[in-house]
């Protein structure tokens, strides 16, 4: 048997250790190469060209999103799981667009991780419901107007339906008919509601 030859980065030496202790105790898996930076990852794909690559979502030099990317670019065929502790939507979505074959949180369990990495060695996608749910809620939010998008900022920074409407030019009837729109779309109760989810979600940095 031909071991899965695999990259681990990440910027936490513990985490890359103990990860590639639990791979290489599997037979049929080796950790060739450690990096703990995005452009380390960039630098020993090409080094090693393993057959899977375990990419840490935040890392410093290059993001896992830009190395991911990068590898990519020049190999296409390169297989990447991220396994991060992020579960933003936004983060899920732009991973899976930048071409990762499966998204896993570090609470992952150990026969998960090893199914997840023997499914994408054979070629194969893993997208947990979770990760699906995420999608799911990202694409609903993904249908908000620019102008909603504009008046869910507002709300997030604590304006008043008055405040937005001075601010936008617009009238307090038309804002009220967005923030409506907005809850709807993202499927909360109220404001403060959409203010959470836009910061949960991605899709509004907080000040």
């Amino acid at each position: 048997m031909v071991p899965i030859r695999i990259l681990v980065v990440d910027d936490h030496l513990v985490v890359r250790e103990g990860l590639s202790s639990i791979l290489n105790y599997e037979p049929d898996m080796t950790v060739v190469a450690e990096a703990g930076d995005g452009q380390q990852a960039v630098r020993l794909y090409r080094a090693h060209r393993p057959a899977v690559t375990l990419m840490d979502l935040r890392l410093p030099k290059l993001s896992g999103i830009e190395a991911t990317a990068a590898i990519r670019s020049r190999f296409p065929e390169a297989r990447v799981i991220m396994l991060t502790s992020f579960d933003d939507e936004e983060d899920i979505y732009r991973a899976l667009e930048s071409g990762v074959r499966a998204y896993l949180l570090k609470s992952v369990s150990r026969e998960e991780l090893l199914s997840t990495v023997r499914t994408v060695a054979a070629g194969g996608y893993r997208i947990s419901p979770f990760v699906a749910e995420r999608l799911a809620q990202r694409i609903q939010t993904s249908t908000l107007t620019n102008r909603e998008l504009d008046v869910l900022r507002r709300i997030v920074a604590g304006a008043s339906n008055k405040q937005i409407a001075a601010a936008l030019g617009i009238s307090e009837a038309t804002v009220k008919t967005h923030v409506g729109s907005i809850l709807s779309k993202m499927s909360v109760p109220d404001r403060t509601g959409a203010a959470i989810a836009a910061i949960r979600r991605g899709i509004v940095q907080p000040a």
